[in-house]
């Protein structure tokens, strides 16, 4: 159970992309991990295909869940349902190098960390672009990092459950679609620093039609940075005045 990672795939009407993300984790060379397909409602055939992969691999479970359009509530409800000590995410039109989990639970153990995320790919109308979709180079995000700029990339990311029921899980508002991952992360980094591993063990799908992204640019930063102004004054700690003047600063820039 020590090194049990749950991976939570959220997906909907993802029936031609979510197999082989599915496959990409159960080809890990890390293996003792279980994969939660958390569904929004998809009417497509995406359950009758998990459910024959479930029929030959016991790692793969179906968490069913009515369309809600905001990712945050699958991911949730797959955090719920996990038994790992470990969480991943990975997106149902995403993939992974099949040494992403072990090159992360080596650093995790070596550096003593417990939130690892990673560099990915960008792939564009289904080719390998060969850039990076980071071009940050430390090795650490802080939260002063991540007020400037969400640096982390939702599927790369390796966490301590922990972290997350403190931070309070994703924020299920639908002002906050899109951008739910930014603000989980704002209040992982509260209580410690994301380690940053500068591979590319993602293959991030980057399509015109994935509309997340049109959504979080029009959106914006400013109702996460808000958010978080309010978390840190409701769990206010010798950090917190600091990072409370780097985020009003950075609001009124």
């Amino acid at each position: 159970m020590k090194n049990l990672v749950s991976v939570i795939i959220p997906t909907w009407n993802r029936e031609e992309t979510l197999i082989k993300a599915i496959q990409s984790v159960q080809n890990q060379t890390h293996k003792d991990l279980e994969i939660l397909v958390c569904d929004d409602g998809s009417t497509d055939n995406t359950k009758k295909l998990v459910s024959r992969i479930i029929s030959k691999d016991s790692r793969v479970k179906w968490i069913a869940g009515k369309h809600s359009g905001r990712p945050a509530i699958p991911r949730n409800n797959g955090l719920k349902n996990s038994r790992g000590n470990w969480i991943a995410f990975l997106d149902s039109d995403d993939k992974w190098d099949k040494n992403k989990l072990t090159k992360q639970l080596n650093y995790a153990k070596k550096n003593n960390c417990e939130a690892i995320c990673t560099n990915a790919e960008r792939i564009l109308d289904n080719q390998n672009t060969g850039s990076y979709l980071s071009i940050f180079q430390k090795k650490r995000f802080t939260i002063f990092d991540l007020i400037k700029s969400n640096h982390v990339i939702c599927s790369s990311v390796l966490v301590k459950k922990q972290l997350i029921i403190e931070a309070g899980q994703f924020p299920e508002e639908e002002k906050f679609t899109a951008i739910e991952d930014y603000v989980l992360w704002l209040r992982v980094a509260t209580t410690t620093d994301f380690s940053f591993i500068n591979e590319n063990l993602v293959d991030y799908s980057d399509e015109p039609q994935k509309s997340i992204r049109s959504v979080r640019d029009s959106n914006g930063i400013h109702p996460v940075l808000i958010n978080n102004i309010f978390w840190q004054i409701r769990n206010f700690n010798s950090r917190s005045i600091w990072i409370l003047i780097k985020l009003i600063i950075q609001l009124i820039k």
